[in-house]
Formats: C-alpha cells, structure tokens, sequence
C-alpha cells in the first residue's frame, strides 16, 4: 500500500474538517452532504434531487468554495442548446487580416459544474453533458479536448411529477455515481436557515483544500481495501436487483421491470471505499456497502407498472433485498 494507516487517519481529519465548514453555511442536509462528498472523493458524478429551494445549488456552491475548484453553473432551460455547455468555434479575423476558427470554452470546462434543474432542458441538450461525464472529453467539428482535472458534474434535478420535467434517459442515468434525495428540513432546522440567512452576518467559508489535496484523496480512496467477502456481498446486492434471474426475490419479480448493470456494482465500491476513507479506515465493511446501497442503486432499478401504481419506491425494494439477501459475512 502507498499510503500508511497514519496517512490514512490524517486525511479523514482533514475530510471532516472540511465537511464542518461546509456545515458553517449548510443547515442540515447530513446525508447530501455525506454522499456528495463521497461522490467526489470517489471521482464521480452526483445527481441531487428535490423540491426547489432546498439548498442544493449552494451546497454544490458550497463544495466547491471549500475545497477550492474552479467552479461554473449551467442553468438548464428548455431552449439551451449543446453548444451553450461545451462551447463553439467562431471565426475571428487575425491581425494580418486572415480569418481563423478560434474556439471558445463553454461552462463544461470547469472543476466542478453544477447543471441545475437538469431534467428542464431537452433530451438533446442532456445528452451533450455525456460525453464529458463519462470519457471526461468533449468532442467539438472532429477536435476532442480534455476536461480539467478533477472534473465533476454535480447535478440537479427536480422530481419528475412537477411541470416541464424532461426524465433523464436511462443511460444517462447510469452516468450518475449516486442519486441524492434532499428533503424537507426538519423546524429547527428551518429556524436556523433563517438565523443565517436573513441577518446581517455574513459566513465566510475557508478554502480548506486545493486540486493537489483533493486528487491525493482520490488515489487513498482507490487503494482502500477491498476483502473478496465485501465484494462478494456486493455483488449478490447488484445481482439481487434483476427480476429475470429464476432465483430473484419475489419482491423483486412482483416490482422491478429492469436491475442495476455492471456500472452500479463499479458505483458501489468505490462509494463503499469513499465512506471508508472519511471514517479514517483503509478497508470496506458491510457497514459501508449498506450505506450507500440506496443512493447507488435507486436510479438504476426501474419498477413496472404495478410497482408505480402500488406506490412502491425503489428504495422499498432496496430495503428487502438489504434484508432478506444471504450476507455470508458478518457484521
């Protein structure tokens, strides 16, 4: 291993130190918070979802100030066009009097980028965000460029029901590391988000890391172990979630339509190696793979028609195969 157990302690110290600043500014939100971050260490992207102004573009806002990452936001609008995210060529006249195409950036070409609302602008317009979400590369007239580095999409998204939502297509959402439900805050946390927000104190936030730091994360968490029990039990939860299978769970076979494919499992341990690197620990528990079974696995199970009319969730689903599959480990 390249980094010692000391290493290993110092960089979760610093991870929660960063986690209690963004919590100087955020009220509440403890799993959104947790995940995203996750999310990041685990260089992967996040989709948030909720009902607007429920602080999930200035937690995302937030992120990025603490830790230091260029940072751009894409409001997505049924009119936005592609070229609007990655950018365009456009011929400018050189000195001599010649003209030339010159190519100027779009949002995408940030740290972090916030594509808020994703799901109000057009199938077309959602579909430019994947090849930068996935090869990390935007392809512009046949010259592909790199993205920065680290590079994230942190997205947002409110819940389908509400007027002029465009569902993200399934492939799509298998770009997503996790899906992030954020819900209403609880009343005292409601008067504390009026204490900080409608005063005339200002929070300022602390850049607690930088590029440097944060990629150094992201190499501990890679290297985080990985024991062949977890990997198993990972597994039989991916597997688990596929109603085709002949010895699927009944709940599986009466809800689900389609499971989690092989990007879910990928999705689960480094999220599992994430939550690890926080709690100070270079090994995955069952602890940690439980945890984040929901936010990995709920976009990626997609229930039937009885399911929906039964009103039936995915993490319900989730919650029976978390109780009912044969762990084979210990807790």
């Amino acid at each position: 291993m390249a980094f010692t157990e000391q290493q290993y302690v110092e960089m979760s110290t610093k991870l929660q130190q960063v986690k209690d600043e963004i919590h100087r500014f955020i009220v509440g939100q403890e799993d959104a918070i947790d995940y995203t971050l996750y999310a990041v260490l685990a260089d992967g992207h996040a989709l948030l979802e909720g009902l607007p102004g429920l602080g999930k573009t200035m937690l995302i806002r937030t992120i990025s100030e603490v830790l230091d990452l260029s940072f751009s936001r894409i409001q997505f609008t049924p009119d936005l066009m592609p070229a609007d995210i990655t950018g365009t060529s456009m011929i400018e006249r050189t000195p001599d009097g010649k003209q030339q195409f010159t190519f100027q950036p779009g949002p995408i070409f940030s740290q972090m980028v916030l594509a808020d609302e994703i799901n109000r602008a057009t199938p077309k317009t959602q579909s430019a965000l994947l090849e930068a979400m996935g090869e990390k590369t935007v392809t512009i007239l046949g010259d592909t460029k790199k993205m920065a580095r680290p590079f994230f999409v942190l997205a947002t998204q409110n819940p389908i029901e509400m007027e002029g939502t465009y569902p993200l297509p399934e492939a799509q959402m298998d770009r997503f590391l996790c899906k992030i439900l954020v819900p209403y805050p609880e009343k005292n946390e409601l008067m504390e988000i009026m204490k900080r927000t409608t005063g005339a104190q200002e929070i300022g936030l602390q850049k607690l890391m930088n590029t440097e730091a944060l990629i150094e994360a992201q190499q501990m968490v890679k290297e985080v172990l990985v024991a062949d029990e977890m990997l198993e039990f990972a597994t039989d939860l991916v597997v688990a979630t596929h109603p085709e299978r002949a010895d699927a769970l009944d709940e599986v076979k009466q809800y689900a339509m389609y499971g989690s494919g092989p990007r879910g499992l990928q999705s689960l341990i480094k999220l599992a190696k994430a939550r690890a690197l926080m709690n100070g620990r270079f090994h995955v528990s069952v602890a940690d793979i439980k945890s984040v079974a929901k936010p990995v696995l709920r976009h990626r199970m997609l229930l039937n028609y009885e399911g929906e009319a039964s009103g039936k969730t995915a993490d319900d689903v989730i919650d029976v195969i978390l109780e009912k599959i044969q762990q084979g480990v210990s807790k």
